[in-house]
């Protein structure tokens, strides 16, 4: 005979709760962003551009993978998809800046290369867009003026001589990393004070 213990079920495995990821995934975005758009107004010299490559692999890169990975956890589609993504761009660009283009520099053709690089990831912001009119109002700001950015660079790049166009791209740069700075502080002030803080203006759904 069993005894009564051998035949009990299993006890049903706790489930396993993580705070949000989101937070650390805008904060990371913003900085790294706010960093190369400052060098893209030529605010500062951008022979020292290079000085952004240790925060896109680390943080825009490393730290908003991460948020990625932990928002599949949570089952968030879009957190995944937009943080994953946004993180693949931030390593893509390290190697992008630090090993292809010394290698290509040389070629003509280059500028373009770049330009179709950066309207690439302009068409993808631009249907994520569409999809963060049902996060918030907060999120799609970030979209709305990260697809304009993304879209002003590559016509930038694009240009033999597109300096003008590019500086204005880092002005939406600056932007879009303001409102992404905005949208974390609210998310962590929120988890911190147990109450929303700031408005997000999230999208109501039927």
């Amino acid at each position: 005979m069993s005894s009564p213990t051998s035949q009990a079920p299993a006890p049903a495995a706790a489930p396993v709760s993580i705070a949000d990821p989101a937070p650390l995934g805008l904060a990371a975005f913003a900085m790294t962003t706010l960093v190369l758009s400052v060098f893209n107004t030529n605010m500062l010299d951008s022979k020292l551009s290079a000085a952004v490559l240790p925060l896109a692999l680390a943080y825009g890169g490393g730290a908003q993978l991460l948020a990625g990975m932990w928002e599949f956890r949570r089952g968030n589609t879009f957190g995944a998809t937009a943080f994953s993504s946004y993180g693949a761009f931030w390593l893509s660009y390290y190697f992008l800046v630090k090993d292809i283009l010394p290698a290509i520099g040389t070629d003509p053709q280059t500028h373009n290369a770049v330009g179709l690089y950066l309207l690439a990831w302009g068409i993808f912001t631009a249907y994520m867009a569409v999809c963060a009119l049902r996060v918030s109002g907060a999120v799609l700001g970030v979209f709305v003026f990260l697809a304009i950015t993304f879209v002003v660079l590559a016509i930038g790049s694009f240009l033999t001589n597109g300096t003008t166009v590019t500086q204005i791209g880092g002005w939406f740069g600056i932007v879009t990393a303001l409102i992404a700075w905005y949208t974390s502080f609210a998310g962590v002030a929120e988890s911190t004070f147990g109450k929303p803080v700031l408005p997000v203006w999230p999208a109501t759904r039927s």
